[in-house]
């Protein structure tokens, strides 16, 4: 029997493990390439995911909580840990950002329910997870494709509740920005009730926010230009420092650097169109009762129309109460020095969502 046939066997083919960014948690990194060269996965299935959403590879972290014993999670018991926890937290980041924008928060929500896991994305172009084509169709690229790799990534994982288990299991979905976009475009019909959660943080979601599209198009474009002429690379310098200084407004300084080393580092036709790709993005989430939705956003965020956006989720049929509207920017939940007070308040707002969201959503499973 093939290593691939123990559909959690995958748990055991980490790349690293080290400490995790809170006391008594752990971490692991993972990509889908070396547990398909591992045997741990079914390499068809993984290059048949791969082929299908247009990435060379992809990659995230996990994390959970130990017992504070030494050594932590013995090598023996690390499948059974991760298996058979009550539920998956799922971290997606925003346009040039990583699973490492995210800082302790996925650690602290874990040490807070020790029955979770946490596993924070590198998604869409960026980080451990690039395209295999340096210039990516737009419709591989925006929300809707991003949310559609992730889905087809946690298949590949079968973490998610599987038929005939009477393990009752949730998966929680955290996105920000370009990741909490993509939330809104989860495929429902697969999920059963109570088995998903979603938190969409300041997504850039922005059908009903033409001055934001004009913005999002026209800087992708001239992004893209900046790839291709090299006699623009001086506008470049003047243009990019001004909109990862208003894309991290209010983050920590180790945040802001990350973003800053992702915009250098990715080739510019892939920021150029997942930037754009959000502008022109025209295809509309269906109004639904968004059960176990939650939407966060930001008094002074400048790239998600604060207006414009409560119109739209008014459009969809959110009621009130899954709306939350606090002081702070785009980056409302990074405790940057300029926003410390308000965004550590909604850190912890946001740490006690994702558990609330995670309990009652247990629940109504459980009752089902």
């Amino acid at each position: 029997m093939s290593k691939a046939s123990d559909p959690h066997h995958w748990i055991t083919g980490y790349r690293e493990r080290s400490d995790g960014l809170a006391p008594h948690t752990q971490s692991a990194s993972y990509s889908l390439s070396t547990l398909a060269d591992k045997g741990l996965l079914q390499a068809d299935e993984v290059r048949g995911m791969l082929l299908d959403t247009g990435l060379r590879d992809f990659a995230w972290h996990m994390t959970w909580a130990d017992d504070g014993t030494n050594p932590a999670t013995p090598e023996d018991e690390l499948m059974g840990r991760i298996a058979n926890a009550d539920g998956y937290l799922i971290f997606l980041h925003g346009w040039t950002g990583t699973h490492t924008i995210w800082e302790d928060l996925p650690a602290q929500v874990v040490s807070q329910n020790k029955q979770l896991v946490a596993l924070t994305l590198d998604h869409n172009g960026f980080g451990e997870t690039p395209f295999a084509d340096l210039t990516p169709d737009v419709n591989q690229c925006n929300p809707i494709a991003a949310m559609r790799a992730v889905e087809r990534w946690l298949d590949l994982l079968r973490l998610r509740r599987q038929a005939g288990d009477r393990h009752s299991k949730v998966v929680t979905f955290v996105g920000h920005s370009m990741g909490g976009a993509a939330l809104f475009f989860l495929d429902e019909t697969q999920w059963g009730v109570g088995e998903q959660t979603r938190l969409a943080i300041a997504p850039a979601l922005l059908l009903h926010d033409e001055t934001h599209r004009a913005f999002y198009t026209t800087l992708g474009l001239g992004i893209g230009l900046v790839g291709r002429l090299r006699l623009l690379e001086v506008i470049d310098d003047l243009v990019s420092p001004t909109v990862l200084e208003i894309l991290t407004d209010g983050a920590t300084q180790a945040v802001k650097d990350e973003h800053g080393r992702i915009y250098a580092t990715t080739p510019k036709s892939v920021t150029a169109r997942t930037f754009a790709a959000m502008g022109v993005i025209d295809e509309h989430p269906q109004p639904g009762h968004w059960d176990f939705m939650r939407v966060v956003l930001g008094h002074r965020d400048r790239l998600v129309g604060l207006i414009p956006m409560l119109d739209l989720l008014n459009e969809l049929n959110f009621n009130v109460d899954q709306i939350r509207v606090v002081l702070g920017t785009h980056y409302l939940f990074s405790v940057g020095d300029d926003m410390a007070r308000v965004h550590s308040q909604n850190r912890a707002l946001i740490l006690q969502d994702i558990l609330d969201q995670h309990e009652q959503a247990l629940q109504k499973q459980k009752g089902h």
